[in-house]
């Protein structure tokens, strides 16, 4: 597959379900990928870019920033409460807010730094141990104390189960993000992203579709 390839998916995906391209933000998700793949992309013209840790981004997108002119982005992935400054720094918008002590650093930092990327508080649909976020069942609450905290509160964010039906978990985002006053929703990827449209997918991250198969974790 390559980048044409999943717009055009994208653009069919959107006349089905009567959206306009122009609402749908493609991650493409570079986390672990070769510099030259990457750099393929962004030649390409694309812009908007997803990356898991941290420490990663910061030894590659400090120059592609400067090299490449409007480049967004996006942190997909788990953050610890120390590495909240380097993220805010970097990154343009962080998916993966998953705990109310989480959320205070990051407003705390947002004061000292005078700016802060927009947050999607990342609900576990699913409600499985082995993955963060919160439980929808406690969602409404999460979603009213960070927003007391004055910062930017963009959407929701989920990764479905990989056994169960991932359209299921898009719909239940999308009523929680209804009914909280929320327009973003971060949720598909390159195996669903076309069934999250249809349920109203704002920001869909795709990696493997447009860069072929990682070399590592």
């Amino acid at each position: 597959m390559s980048l044409p390839e999943i717009t055009a998916r994208i653009d069919a995906a959107c006349e089905r379900a009567g959206r306009s391209p122009a609402e749908i933000a493609l991650i493409a998700v570079s986390k672990v990928q070769p510099n030259e793949r990457v750099e393929a992309v962004l030649d390409a013209g694309h812009r908007i870019f997803g990356e898991n840790r941290v420490q990663e981004a910061q030894g590659k997108w400090p120059a592609w920033k400067e090299r490449y002119s409007g480049v967004e982005l996006h942190l997909l992935g788990p953050l610890q409460s120390n590495k909240a400054r380097p993220a805010m720094e970097l990154f343009d918008a962080i998916h993966s807010i998953d705990r109310l002590k989480l959320a205070r650093r990051i407003a705390d930092m947002a004061q000292e730094i005078g700016s802060c990327p927009d947050l999607f508080l990342q609900i576990n649909t699913g409600e499985e141990d082995q993955k963060a976020g919160i439980a929808p069942r406690d969602a409404d609450a999460f979603i009213r104390d960070v927003r007391a905290l004055d910062v930017p509160v963009k959407g929701l964010m989920c990764i479905p189960p990989v056994d169960e039906t991932p359209s299921l978990h898009f719909a239940l985002l999308a009523k929680i993000a209804a009914r909280n006053g929320l327009s973003g929703l971060s949720m598909g990827m390159s195996a669903d992203f076309e069934q999250a449209i249809a349920f109203g997918a704002t920001h869909i991250r795709v990696g493997s579709a447009i860069f072929g198969a990682r070399i590592s974790d």
